[in-house]
């Protein structure tokens, strides 16, 4: 029964997706804010939800590199770049890499480069790979709120009524550490 439960909430969550819905849903340290990278009308909602200027940027979350290839200009790293990139995947670090020309300006804010990560969360990476795509990741709070930690957290923050794909997050105390894939240098710490 309970196998069921969690299947149906799996396709709610995957439904809204492609009704162009936000979504909340485990990461792996806190709860994200995720919707369709492709479609404006779901990313002006998911900013205007989390009151998050669009000149910052999002990140993009994915099962695999093959689903954030369209974005990022991965011709531009080097080879020593690309090892390090790789070799935290899939993981908890996120990379920020030079955007192709052709990303939206609705992902990549103010810049050139585009934030994104590999997860080796397994909801998010079956949610991704049923998709077909990346998701935006963002942490899954209110303006002034707390990150949710819980998908009991996620509906008291959000309602009843807004899909949370309800799971447990990865265990981790802080969100993914960011890094600069050209520098090399840490944005955030993990």
């Amino acid at each position: 029964m309970n196998l069921e439960v969690k299947n149906d909430n799996f396709m709610l969550c995957l439904d809204a997706l492609h009704k162009n819905k936000v979504i909340a849903y485990p990461t792996e340290a806190v709860f994200g804010l995720g919707c369709n990278p492709d479609s404006e009308t779901a990313v002006m909602k998911l900013l205007a939800l989390k009151q998050r200027p669009a000149e910052k940027g999002l990140i993009l979350i994915a099962d695999t590199f093959a689903q954030l290839e369209p974005y990022v200009a991965l011709q531009e790293l080097s080879v020593t770049q690309k090892e390090r990139m790789f070799a935290s995947w899939p993981g908890p670090v996120t990379w920020v890499l030079p955007a192709r020309p052709q990303t939206p300006r609705w992902l990549t804010g103010r810049f050139d480069s585009l934030a994104v990560r590999v997860t080796d969360h397994p909801l998010v990476k079956k949610l991704c790979r049923e998709f077909g795509k990346p998701l935006v990741s963002t942490s899954a709070n209110l303006s002034g709120q707390e990150p949710c930690r819980s998908a009991k957290e996620a509906y008291a923050q959000f309602g009843a009524e807004f899909p949370v794909l309800v799971g447990q997050t990865g265990g981790r105390a802080n969100p993914s550490e960011i890094r600069d894939v050209l520098t090399g240098n840490q944005i955030r710490q993990g």
